[in-house]
């Protein structure tokens, strides 16, 4: 795929030079081998080859119990049909989510995860003028997009609650700041950042700029949705996922919710077919009514019983409310998660604005009990 002479002029007239185009096409074209481009090659941070066949994996964020019970069946039902394209399928995740958040229907795209729009915005709405202003920590797959299309990238320290800084981002980003990517709860910290301050940022931002929303994680929190400020008419895009609350993080299911034009932006940046095994899976789990409920309360009771541990052995943790929290090893993380993996327990990775945490994933409770095991063994 390369860009028409009218793309490539736009995206001059933003700042870009002929070096930055030759990048934009080359990710355009590669898509999913890019470094950054989807959540799996996100995951090569947290990588594990030839791993034991007991090992604990707790490094990636992923929900271990998979999809529900229906929406295998569904996946099952459908793969006969692999041969056929069955754009329907998606149809239906697109009228399910229209109904679900009160949007309409012309404001959901469908996507093969969330992470292909978030790059995709990256693309649309920065430049070398433009920057992308996120917190820090905090997922880093937008960043390294906008730092191979040569875009600033623009991080903001967590206030010490954890929070983003939304006043903070809102002064460094500067007048000319393109988007802001607030991930709530935050990855990899899974602390929340009040809607009121989103709002605030939404209603103070420059004109022109693009505040993005990545609720991710946001099922597992009970933290209000965003797509109100969708249905507004705001400059909000909301990314979902399937990976996460619903354990489809292998199937490839999301969304990106925001106003049509803007998501014509982002739609001169992908094109194909969506796997109709995703499609069913999400379909149907979006129609279990009991499943999102179950899950959150069986994730926050092992979640708080790991706090419970943390707290009795003395660890200082940040008190997340997602899959995922961070713990401070109070020497260099990445040794940790070393000396974890000899115990057959993975845990994730370090951000380098806090090199002495490691962040991990909320597992099975006999997971976590391995965890706590290791742990308590590593850290003596």
């Amino acid at each position: 795929m390369t860009l028409t002479a009218q793309e490539q002029k736009e995206f001059i007239k933003r700042g870009f030079t002929r070096r930055n185009l030759g990048k934009i096409a080359a990710m355009i074209t590669a898509g999913t081998t890019l470094p950054f481009y989807n959540e799996s090659a996100l995951a090569q941070l947290s990588k594990v080859d030839s791993a034991p066949p007991d090992a604990v994996m707790i490094n990636a964020n992923e929900n271990p119990l998979g999809p529900c019970e229906e929406a295998r069946n569904a996946v099952h039902a459908i793969v006969a049909q692999g041969g056929r394209y069955l754009y329907g399928e998606t149809d239906k995740v697109v009228a399910l989510l229209s109904q679900q958040e009160g949007v309409k229907q012309s404001y959901i795209r469908i996507y093969p995860g969330s992470s292909a729009p978030l790059h995709q915005a990256v693309l649309a709405f920065t430049s070398s003028t433009k920057p992308l202003v996120m917190g820090d920590p905090g997922y880093e797959a937008g960043g390294r997009a906008a730092a191979f299309i040569g875009s600033p990238v623009v991080k903001v320290p967590l206030t010490s609650d954890y929070r983003h800084d939304v006043k903070a981002m809102l002064e460094k980003g500067g007048q000319n700041a393109g988007l802001y990517y607030i991930c709530n709860p935050n990855n990899p910290t899974g602390t929340l950042t009040p809607k009121s301050e989103i709002e605030w940022l939404v209603a103070n931002k420059p004109k022109g700029s693009i505040v993005m929303v990545d609720e991710a994680y946001t099922h597992i929190s009970e933290a209000p949705f965003n797509s109100d400020l969708v249905a507004a008419d705001k400059d909000v895009v909301v990314l979902r996922t399937f990976s996460k609350i619903y354990g489809m993080a292998g199937l490839r299911a999301g969304a990106a919710i925001a106003r049509p034009d803007l998501l014509e932006k982002l739609a001169g940046f992908s094109a194909g077919m969506l796997p109709i095994t995703g499609m069913a899976a999400a379909s149907t789990s979006l129609q279990q009514k009991n499943l999102v409920p179950e899950r959150r309360k069986l994730i926050g009771n092992v979640r708080e019983d790991t706090f419970n541990f943390l707290e009795k052995n003395k660890f200082h943790y940040v008190p997340s409310v997602s899959n995922c929290f961070m713990v401070d090893t109070k020497r260099p993380g990445n040794d940790v998660v070393a000396a974890m993996r000899k115990e057959k327990v993975y845990i994730g990775r370090v951000w380098p604005a806090w090199p002495t945490y490691v962040r991990v994933t909320v597992g099975t409770s006999d997971e976590m009990k391995k965890f706590q095991t290791a742990f308590v063994k590593v850290m003596a």
